[in-house]
């Protein structure tokens, strides 16, 4: 800190910042002025000692979803660590995990194909030699070898295999070295929806569905093992074992289930608890009921009786012995049931949709009746978790409010969906007027900023500049299309050479209207002008104004904001030529009454006080 003039150094605590004595500071000149400074050397310390410090907190402080403990060990990890090799250079770094695990320069190999201690003498060489002992450490080699296994068995067979890369992913960390097996199953499975099918292989036993040229699923799979066998053939019979159990189960819950009417299904939802708070499942679906009504009468009155029929059987399938067993064919198994049971397609295929976007940049829905059954579920979870104060922190959203409001927010925009926000929220939340805990306006607001955040998010992810959101979002964030069109042709305005000097002008315009707030509003009276600027700012005013509500109306952004850059010349000269404000209070608050009329038109397109000039 520079001292005032004339005035000696006060005392501060910056010895003890330092860690130095007072004896120690020097004043040094600088172009700012004059500064304490303290000197510190901190001495360096061998690369191996560093090492030995290091590598245990290394390895103890790597992330995994479930760690686990063994024997009588402290410390956890994914897996029992068996060995640890640690090496700089051709030397051992020396440590030991808890207190028993010692670092060294062996590693094991495959436990059965090449059971023993192997040496490695260098960084360089561990791959390798751990090659030769069948255990490829490298993940993206592992993958690849698995894809290429996987592929080849596949081909054995007539097929190919179904791509599913997270499960390619899973079955790479699972095995040492890949050997892929081809196994069949008997045909009358293929009665059986494929995704129930592909579901009991899957999730169960980790095998890869095959399918045909024409895309059909065939009665085949691909299994990945750890170890390669003198005979193939009995370790195929062996899955081919395991996964008719898997798949007489699926076909028995699938076949119980086509029994049952849907309608029974959603009695048995008020014995489902959704949250402790926000009541069952058929509370829930209630509610999505009366939302996704209300939503049909504001976006398209025709879809109406299809939504409010989709929306009552959107969960009953949620009951299912197939979704009991398999949790994430949900939506799915419900569009097959009302298939099944004759239901519209779009009803049915509302019942899977409503659940989209399961996964950032998933798919969205593809019918109209899937549109607005899945915004109307999304905000009753979102305006739900708000009412009652489950509000996501940091990385905790455990009811995925933050995927759901993406996935909100990229339908409207999809599909021109242009209702207001706050009307939306605001029905939303009302639902829940019996069990919130906090006032409807103020969840209101919360629900509104945290959907605001998120569009903010996806304005940039789309290359807009922050101040360019910032701009249109300041003036009106409650049309999310028209929101996406005003910062679209504000960033192509924004690129031009006058816009500038317009967004200054503007800026000048905001902050005498700021500074002028307390006086009363008033009408423009243009008999009360005495200079030609403000006749001339006038009449463009009036001309501006009647053609940019014509163009915002046909919605031609592009043409209302160049026809507002036009003011620019009137604007500059009105602040050259006239006092605005005048000692007259009459003659002022004309004036700031025809810069309060600049200022609307400027604000039916942004804030320009936001952008950075």
């Amino acid at each position: 800190m520079t001292p005032p003039a004339n005035r000696p150094w006060r005392q501060s605590n910056s010895p003890k910042k330092a860690g130095v004595a007072v004896g120690r500071l020097k004043v040094v000149e600088t172009e700012k002025g004059r500064y304490l400074s303290a000197r510190k050397v901190s001495r360096g310390q061998a690369t191996m000692q560093l090492l030995k410090s290091i590598l245990p907190e290394v390895i103890l402080a790597i992330p995994f979803p479930k760690s686990m403990r063994w024997a009588d060990m402290t410390i956890q990890f994914a897996r029992p660590i068996q060995s640890l090799v640690a090496l700089y250079g051709t030397k051992v770094v020396a440590f030991t995990l808890g207190g028993r695990i010692k670092s060294g320069r062996h590693s094991l190999g495959h436990m059965f194909m090449s059971p023993g201690k192997i040496a490695i003498e260098s960084p360089e060489a561990y791959a390798a030699k751990l090659a030769e002992a069948n255990v490829i450490v490298d993940i993206a080699q592992r993958r690849q070898m698995t894809a290429e296994a996987v592929a080849e068995a596949a081909r054995g067979i007539g097929g190919t295999v179904l791509p599913d890369e997270e499960l390619l992913d899973i079955v790479t960390n699972l095995v040492e070295i890949p050997v892929a097996t081809a196994g069949r199953f008997d045909e009358m499975f293929l009665e059986v929806p494929k995704e129930i099918l592909i579901t009991a292989m899957r999730e169960h036993q980790k095998y890869f569905a095959v399918v045909d040229d024409q895309g059909q699923l065939m009665p085949g799979f691909i299994a990945v093992n750890n170890t390669r066998t003198r005979d193939m053939n009995l370790v195929a019979t062996g899955h081919e074992r395991v996964l008719r159990a898997r798949l007489s189960d699926a076909r028995y819950f699938y076949q119980a289930d086509i029994k049952v009417p849907m309608e029974d299904w959603v009695e048995k939802l008020k014995r489902v608890l959704f949250q402790a708070k926000l009541g069952s499942m058929h509370d829930k679906m209630t509610r999505v009921k009366t939302l996704a009504a209300w939503l049909a009468d504001a976006i398209n009155p025709a879809e109406k009786e299809k939504v409010s029929r989709a929306a009552h059987l959107c969960k009953a399938d949620l009951v299912s012995q197939v979704v009991g067993e398999f949790a994430n064919l949900q939506g799915i198994m419900g569009r097959t049931y009302a298939q099944v049971a004759g239901e519209p397609a779009d009803v049915a295929a509302a019942i899977e949709e409503h659940y989209r976007p399961t996964h950032s940049g998933g798919q969205l829905p593809e019918t109209e009746t899937g549109v607005i059954l899945a915004i109307a579920d999304k905000i009753d979870s979102i305006c739900g978790c708000f009412s009652v104060g489950l509000i996501p922190t940091g990385a905790a959203d455990p009811y995925a409010l933050r995927r759901q409001s993406i996935g909100i927010l990229q339908m409207m925009r999809s599909r021109n969906i242009g209702i207001a926000m706050s009307e939306l929220v605001e029905k939303g939340v009302s639902l829940f007027a019996g069990v919130s805990n906090r006032p409807v306006a103020e969840t209101v607001d919360a629900v509104l900023a945290f959907l605001n955040a998120r569009l903010a998010r996806l304005l940039a992810d789309d290359g807009l500049s922050k101040d360019v959101i910032a701009a249109v979002m300041g003036a009106s964030a409650n049309h999310i299309p028209d929101i996406q069109r005003r910062a679209a042709a504000l960033e192509q305005l924004k690129g031009k050479p006058d816009f500038e000097p317009l967004a200054a002008a503007f800026k000048r315009v905001e902050n005498i209207l700021k500074k002028a707030s307390s006086e009363a509003a008033t009408a423009i009276d243009p008999a009360r002008f005495d200079q030609p600027a403000e006749n001339t700012l006038y009449a463009a005013c009036q001309s501006v104004t009647e053609k940019v509500i014509g163009q915002l109306t046909t919605g031609d952004l592009e043409g209302a904001l160049a026809t507002i850059a036009t003011l620019r010349d009137p604007v500059d000269a009105f602040f050259t030529d006239v006092m605005v404000m005048a000692e007259d209070t009459a003659v002022r608050g004309n004036r700031l009454a025809l810069l309060s009329a600049i200022s609307a038109i400027f604000g039916q397109i942004a804030d320009f006080s936001q952008i950075s000039t």
